[in-house]
């Protein structure tokens, strides 16, 4: 039952630093990082789906629906693959993304979704 009701909450928290991180994306210009044609124009309209889900997902986790949940490990999966991709730049030596908040958000993430994870999986232990 404890998992059940703190899925809103961590869904909350985790949409939020990967929103932010969207937003620090853009200082950093994350296109530049993944070679993307576009620049700042393709970057923004590519965020807007992105948002759009999130915040379906997050309507629908909160009347609690089986949208919500696949929404959330969306966002799961989203979370880790960003800190995944962002490390490996890290690693190469990248100046990108090595400000204490641009960290923070990394590190943010990375924690907030292996909680958002767990309490997945024990919702769906505590369903059987």
């Amino acid at each position: 039952m404890l998992a059940k009701s703190t899925l809103p909450w961590l869904y909350l928290a985790n949409s939020t630093v990967l929103i932010a991180h969207q937003i620090d994306a853009a200082y950093w210009h994350e296109w530049e990082l993944f070679g993307m044609p576009g620049g700042i124009q393709l970057n923004l309209l590519l965020n807007i789906p992105l948002v759009a889900l999130i915040l379906f997902g997050q309507q629908r986790l909160a009347q609690g629906r089986t949208a919500g949940i696949a929404v959330s490990w969306l966002l799961v999966a989203g979370g880790i693959t960003a800190v995944s991709i962002h490390s490996y730049f890290l690693l190469q030596g990248d100046d990108a993304f090595r400000l204490p908040v641009s960290l923070g958000l990394l590190a943010a993430t990375l924690l907030i979704s292996l909680m958002q994870a767990t309490a997945l999986l024990a919702s769906i232990a505590n369903r059987n």
